[in-house]
């Protein structure tokens, strides 16, 4: 708990020492690429109506060994859970054991069966996760325009996990490796990379990004949370990843990709290098597009099977827990090749 209010209490320190950072509006300007009202002023799953039948069947087209890769952390691991500043991992307990039995405490069922049984308290967003497309916002407004008063009242009433969830993920994954793209096994902290370097990366490893591809990235920094310390993980925390450009944002609109998914807590370097400002990509791909974020998703193992063979694209699939009104939700994210 002590690292988490340092890192929280780090935040806001910057966020002291650097008054002219600008506002979300003013980074992102007046008239950002926005998908609002185009699937209908009801819609809460955004790009994923990109993902059709034919985008299901070209994922599944993909599957050419029937190799199976689950892709979530796990929880309650003994190093700990990698989970954002001002978050916890999981607090698991039994409460049926053996032990309970014995000592007369337990339940008594017809015929002498025994069970265990365990409860846990979970932040949604604590383990390798989808966000809820209402989960981030400036302006008070969420995706598709919607009042931020919407996450009022104990639940978000528009645009949380639920929609997602009942529709499901399905379609053409490729993975981009830029940690293997630049020769590391994970990239540094605040390391940053564009659409223009997943292309070259994309082009060395001899495949493509195609429209409606769903995109997985690779930094290797999972691989280093379980190498290190906390302690060193956590210090001045900024993790790797895409940095905002308004081209950046256009290649995301005009290529139609429906999910991003990456294996760092926040999809994207923590806080743009140039001006300050945290997360300016949850603003524009969730808020503005409606592109799905899968966080915290372990890549390393499907990457390793597609360095062996050559082949990076592959069937995707994954379903977020079905939780009412709730602002995202623990995922296992199944891949096929």
């Amino acid at each position: 708990m002590v690292r988490i209010t340092c890192v929280v209490t780090t935040f806001s320190k910057r966020r002291r020492h650097m008054a002219d950072v600008p506002s979300m509006r003013e980074l992102l300007g007046d008239n950002p690429p926005q998908n609002w009202g185009k699937w209908g002023s009801d819609d809460e799953v955004g790009s994923l109506n990109y993902l059709d039948p034919a985008q299901v069947l070209r994922g599944v087209a993909s599957v050419r060994d029937g190799q199976v890769f689950t892709l979530q952390c796990p929880m309650g691991h003994p190093h700990g859970d990698p989970v954002f500043p001002g978050r916890e991992g999981i607090k698991r307990e039994m409460v049926w054991d053996q032990e309970l039995f014995e000592s007369g405490n337990g339940p008594s069922f017809p015929g002498g069966i025994r069970a265990t049984d365990d409860k846990a308290e979970i932040f949604l967003q604590g383990s390798s996760q989808y966000d809820a497309l209402g989960h981030a916002w400036y302006d008070d407004t969420l995706w598709n325009g919607r009042s931020a008063d919407t996450t009022n009242g104990g639940g978000m009433s528009w645009a949380s996990i639920l929609p997602i969830a009942e529709r499901g993920v399905a379609g053409r994954g490729v993975l981009i490796d830029m940690a293997r793209h630049r020769g590391k096994d994970w990239l540094d902290k605040g390391e940053t990379f564009t659409h223009t370097d997943l292309e070259d990366a994309a082009a060395k490893q001899g495949t493509t990004i195609e429209d409606r591809d769903i995109l997985l990235v690779r930094t290797g920094f999972l691989k280093y949370f379980y190498a290190t310390p906390a302690e060193e993980f956590y210090e001045g925390f900024i993790e790797p990843g895409l940095t905002y450009s308004r081209e950046l944002v256009e290649w995301f609109q005009n290529k139609e990709i429906p999910n991003l998914v990456t294996d760092t807590i926040a999809n994207e370097v923590t806080a743009n290098p140039e001006t300050g400002v945290l997360l300016p990509l949850h603003a524009s791909l969730l808020r503005n597009l409606g592109v799905s974020l899968a966080e915290i998703i372990w890549l390393d193992d499907l990457a390793d099977a597609c360095a062996a063979d050559g082949r990076w694209d592959f069937l995707y699939t994954a379903a977020p827990l079905k939780i009412h009104e709730a602002t995202g939700s623990p995922v296992n994210p199944v891949v096929i090749r």
